[in-house]
């Protein structure tokens, strides 16, 4: 049973094909509104993303509208809960991708990747002929990451293609595993490697959070906090918040062994852009 002060966080994505983008936005704000549901979505022609938070009886009744009414498919949605809001206000924005890549049409391409189970992927990577990227940002992985995976160390997500064709002599004829987040960047990241002829693409299902919540207490590959897109600014291995924290000054996450370095001081700076 969930207790009363907790609320309620879902991370979710669909790629569907929408019309009247102004239309649904209205009535996602209207509804998040009425509710006192905070957070963040992104609509696109290709689909929708989006991370809310709110007590738990209004987030699921937003769920059924989301489900049956809006997107009328098979949404890929994630539950954490949190003792404290994580966002203050609703934001709903209309942009050309549901998360930005820079490839045109990536996401209608017709091959898809092997889906590979939580409980299947630490098996997976173990094996030699198996190179695992982490498709995140350089910050994001600087917290957290799975043992032994590559870090590409970009700066946006539209810099992976670019880094993908600088290094992809080194993966010659080589079997690929891809995880982020929560499973949408991979989404697009593995079309574009099946694209470019990389024969095995493997993408961690639900991404690391579906991945932390199915392996809550156990030994697994993973390492560290995951960054993620609200105030908590991280989650641990069970999914409560993290003790990462954000640098005002750079916005970059800090971890404890940071804020105890001399170079930073609170509001100001931090060992990453003193």
């Amino acid at each position: 049973m969930v207790e009363m002060n907790k609320f309620k966080i879902i991370s979710f994505y669909a790629f569907i094909h929408f019309d009247d983008l102004q239309f649904i936005s209205e009535i996602i704000k209207n509804e998040c509104k009425k509710s006192k549901i905070a957070g963040l979505v992104i609509l696109a022609k290709e689909g929708i993303n989006g991370t809310l938070s709110g007590l738990e009886n209004d987030i699921d009744k937003f769920k059924e509208l989301l489900s049956k009414k809006i997107c009328k498919c098979e949404i890929n949605l994630k539950e954490s809960f949190s003792k404290i809001p994580a966002f203050t206000k609703i934001k709903v924005k209309i942009k050309n991708e549901i998360v930005t890549f820079g490839i045109n049409n990536i996401s209608s391409y017709s091959k898809k990747a092997h889906y590979v189970e939580p409980n299947e992927w630490d098996n997976l990577i173990s094996k030699k002929d198996i190179i695992t990227i982490d498709t995140r940002n350089d910050y994001e992985v600087r917290i957290g990451t799975f043992k032994g995976s590559i870090n590409p160390k970009t700066k946006s997500f539209r810099e992976f293609p670019d880094w993908w064709m600088k290094n992809k002599e080194k993966f010659a004829g080589k079997s690929i595993a891809m995880f982020c987040t929560g499973g949408i960047r991979c989404e697009k990241s593995t079309k574009y490697l099946l694209k470019e002829g990389v024969e095995n693409v493997y993408h961690l299902k639900g991404g690391i959070l579906n991945y932390l919540k199915t392996q809550e207490n156990k030994k697994s590959f993973w390492n560290g906090e995951c960054f993620v897109f609200d105030q908590r600014v991280s989650v641990d291995g069970n999914l409560n918040k993290g003790k990462s924290i954000l640098c005002f000054a750079c916005r970059e996450p800090l971890e404890p062994k940071d804020v105890k370095n001399p170079k930073y001081e609170e509001g100001v700076s931090c060992p990453q852009c003193y």
